[in-house]
């Protein structure tokens, strides 16, 4: 493992990987921490050969990095990313064999924290498409629970106890979910994206007993419907069609567990066309017929009284 701090305000760790770690799925090669000040020469040339570079000529690098920006700004390129600018609060998300380059403004400096990463853990979730190289910029805003992350990660890689590349890997894995979460959130925060659909789902909710054309709402919201359509699923995992039938199947289970009335008073109070289509699309979603369905939830009532 190497390692440097100085006091310049950079501290960074380059890790030994063996045999065990890596059956472990996930390994971490590098992790550290640079201040960089206004007016200063960048990349600092103290980094590995393979980790040091020039900002006009790029790199390419063997592993994932997730390099986040606490201070400053400056721009970001890569063969899947035209020049974008970065700021604090943003974070770089690198692919290995993948050509690109990054570098603070001049005028301004920045403070970077980075960790580098590899394994079959990782590559899954690319193939899963929780993260894209088509989306290399994510906003995160300024975190204090991510800058400990980083900060722990940089102490354990130090104290290179037993194991430590498995405490690694599970610090990756928080970091990965945290950032994640916060992203696509982020993006349904800006310009009140989020209570927009908060109001569409609020609607829904009210008339879950009538019928409620997607469209139509969305007009009501004031909103394109294919601008709707597609936050909507982004936000919450279905279409507005979708999640309005998930409503009712869920009126339809409390209904049928909780009131005595039968299942054609149910599927005509929840707007159904026929009994028949009530108890075709109920035994799809849930495998159980309605009159299956209400005799086990009340059973399990019972069975928790």
């Amino acid at each position: 493992m190497t390692k440097n701090c100085n006091e310049l305000g950079v501290e960074f760790k380059y890790l030994i990987v063996n045999d065990m770690d890596r059956k472990y799925g996930l390994w971490v090669n590098s992790v550290g921490f640079q201040s960089i000040p206004a007016n200063s020469p960048y990349p600092l040339k103290n980094h590995p050969s393979g980790y040091f570079f020039n900002a006009q000529k790029g790199r390419i690098l063997r592993e994932y990095q997730l390099v986040y920006i606490t201070k400053g700004r400056g721009l970001f390129t890569s063969d899947t990313t035209p020049e974008k600018q970065v700021c604090k609060g943003r974070l770089m998300l690198l692919f290995p064999d993948q050509w690109h380059t990054y570098h603070p403004y001049h005028q301004t400096g920045w403070d970077e924290y980075y960790i580098g990463f590899e394994g079959p853990v990782i590559d899954n979730m690319i193939r899963g498409g929780f993260l894209s190289k088509e989306n290399q910029i994510l906003e995160v805003g300024l975190n204090e629970e991510l800058v400990s992350l980083y900060s722990r990660a940089l102490r354990i890689a130090e104290e290179d106890k037993i194991s430590s590349q498995q405490y690694l890997a599970g610090i990756v894995l928080h970091m990965m979910g945290m950032i994640l979460s916060i992203s696509k959130n982020k993006i349904f925060e800006m310009g009140d994206i989020d209570q927009k659909i908060e109001q569409a789902k609020i609607i829904m909710n009210e008339n879950v007993f009538k019928d409620v054309d997607p469209e139509e709402l969305a007009m009501q919201l004031n909103i394109s419907y294919s601008w709707f359509r597609k936050v909507f699923k982004d936000y919450t995992g279905y279409a507005p069609a979708k999640y309005f039938q998930e409503l009712k199947l869920r009126k339809a289970k409390q209904l049928l567990v909780s009131t005595s009335q039968s299942v054609k008073e149910i599927a005509f109070e929840l707007g159904y066309n026929s009994t028949e289509h009530f108890f075709s699309l109920f035994k799809k979603r849930t495998g159980f017929t309605p009159m299956e369905y209400r005799s086990y939830g009340r059973e399990t009532e019972a069975k928790e009284e």
